[in-house]
């Protein structure tokens, strides 16, 4: 599954509603809302879950995801090391990251492209991302954009 740096993952574009996503990959296994009130998809074979923001008319503004099928710029990102990851990452110009420290997970953020890469034992075992936005303060949504 190819991430799309500012984009989505896949077939999966921010500013998709629920029924597109369902178009694509059928009900999700889970379906709930969180505290904000955001809806939810959870796929349990694709290791993807998904936000559709309520402030925003429900559309997909975030994507948490765990495939060992994930790649990025071509590379598999699930299960390598974090050095690794980052050195393919600076061949593209992507190598600004903000490093958080929670118990034994380290989160790498990389602001520009909105994404988290989550580490446990020094290696990658989540990714996350968020639609961008834009210098209007708002968001950047690709769905639908032609």
């Amino acid at each position: 599954m190819k991430i799309n740096t500012k984009n989505g993952i896949d077939k999966l574009l921010f500013g998709m509603k629920q029924n597109d996503v369902t178009a694509i990959y059928g009900k999700p296994d889970r379906n709930y809302k969180d505290e904000d009130d955001n809806v939810i998809f959870a796929y349990n074979k694709l290791k993807m879950r998904l936000t559709f923001y309520q402030e925003e008319a429900f559309k997909l503004g975030y994507i948490v995801a765990s495939s060992p099928d994930l790649e990025l710029f071509g590379n598999k990102i699930i299960g390598i090391k974090i050095a690794e990851v980052k050195k393919a990452l600076t061949a593209k110009a992507i190598t600004k990251f903000t490093q958080e420290d929670f118990d034994t997970f380290e989160n790498y953020f990389n602001e520009e492209n909105w994404f988290i890469l989550q580490t446990e034992f020094d290696e990658v075992v989540k990714f996350e991302i968020g639609a961008i936005i834009n210098a209007k303060d708002e968001f950047d949504w690709k769905f639908g954009k032609k």
